[in-house]
């Protein structure tokens, strides 16, 4: 999953609102139990995904985090021995001991993985619609030399995946049995030593070793996508808190399950949603 520029209101955005709106998401899940809640931001992460072009992204790593949440609600149902609700006894098992799946501890480890999944979203929607390069640029104020270690460790990345392709490409082009993972795992990170000389050699001759702190220029004033994405993350991020200090979208599993799914919860669904989908109704002055 690599970032591409895309015509749509996030990416026109600055890459400090894109990772504010990204941070309001990831927060609202991390703040909310509630089920319906969890389902919203989902929902919600996925509606952003579409309008910023990236959907296909987002629904690769839904598909990819469903074994993971899977793994997660399993190991919770079986370590967890709260609840009282039993719906599986399976006696005594090797290293767990005497065992009883309850309904709550199988509830909870849902809900676990149903949050995991959402985070896994809001982390590729991230990767896929905030730029890289301007996010490093935030930190250049700090340390260039951190700056550049960071930009050169996320460029290495994709380009060593490109080279482990290639590699497994030709490899497969050769009779016999095909090599196995490991065998091309070596083969990939022999050439990383090299291929870091040849950086470092490139960037003496440019003198980055000698770089001063850049000068900081103009800074273009916001315009109304930064406004509209950070408007949004404040309103989710303050619709997340106050349910849940209000006590709006309760859920607790132990030691019996309380999940209401009244009409309360399912305005503070409709308004994580709506809040979160909002700023992607203006399209107009985006630059491509």
């Amino acid at each position: 999953m690599i970032y591409r520029r895309r015509c749509s209101p996030l990416h026109s955005a600055r890459a400090g609102v894109g990772c504010l709106y990204c941070v309001a998401l990831a927060v609202a899940a991390l703040v909310l139990s509630n089920p319906v809640a969890l389902v919203a931001l989902g929902l919600a992460t996925a509606g952003a995904g579409w309008g910023a072009g990236v959907g296909r992204e987002i629904t690769r790593a839904a598909r990819f985090a469903l074994p993971f949440a899977t793994a997660v609600a399993v190991i919770n149902a079986l370590v967890t021995r709260d609840g009282l609700t039993v719906i599986l006894r399976l006696g005594d098992l090797p290293l767990l001991g005497h065992t009883d799946i309850t309904l709550e501890a199988t509830v909870n480890g849902a809900i676990l993985g149903l949050r995991a999944v959402v985070l896994i979203m809001v982390g590729a929607l991230y990767t896929a619609a905030v730029d890289p390069d301007q996010v490093l640029r935030l930190f250049r104020r700090l340390s260039f030399r951190s700056a550049l270690t960071a930009t050169l460790a996320t460029r290495m990345v994709p380009v060593l995946i490109r080279d482990s392709r290639r590699l497994a490409d030709a490899q497969r082009c050769r009779p016999g049995r095909p090599p196995s993972r490991l065998a091309l795992m070596r083969a990939v990170s022999g050439g990383v030593l090299d291929r870091a000389l040849d950086v470092a050699a490139a960037l003496e001759v440019r003198g980055y070793g000698a770089a001063r702190r850049p000068a900081r220029g103009h800074r273009p004033p916001y315009g109304r996508h930064d406004l509209a994405f950070v408007a949004a993350a404040i309103g989710i991020a303050g619709l997340a808190v106050t349910a849940r200090i209000a006590g709006l979208s309760p859920f607790s599993a132990y030691p019996t399950l309380r999940a209401p799914a009244g009409a309360v919860s399912l305005i503070v669904a409709a308004g994580l949603i709506g809040v979160a989908m909002a700023p992607f109704a203006n399209r107009r002055g985006l630059a491509p």
